[in-house]
């Protein structure tokens, strides 16, 4: 389960790189432009943004949840680390269409 908690950790602290840099160009975007998607994607980042914090913290900072995750049955771990993936798959994706 250790393994699988590492790579979540690792995928979920790689989205909050990706996702400072797309929210650095979506905000500069919805300041030039003042659109309602350009303001849309900022906040959906912020949240996504926050999840992720939440997930790094909780993977390794806080040593009582993290202990009761790693004991946790294998499948979850497997389960939270390919969401983490999937996840940072979809912004990579974001962030090439974006950077464009």
């Amino acid at each position: 389960m250790a393994v699988w908690m590492t790579a979540a950790s690792v995928a979920s602290a790689l989205n909050i790189a990706v996702l400072l840099v797309l929210l650095s160009v979506w905000a500069r975007n919805y300041l030039a432009v003042r659109s309602k998607h350009a303001l849309g994607l900022t906040v959906f980042g912020l949240l996504l943004l926050a999840e992720n914090c939440l997930s790094v913290y909780y993977y390794v900072l806080d040593p009582e949840v993290a202990v009761l995750l790693r004991s946790a049955a294998p499948v979850a771990g497997r389960a939270m680390t390919f969401v983490a993936i999937l996840e940072l798959g979809g912004l990579l994706f974001l962030a090439w269409i974006s950077l464009d």
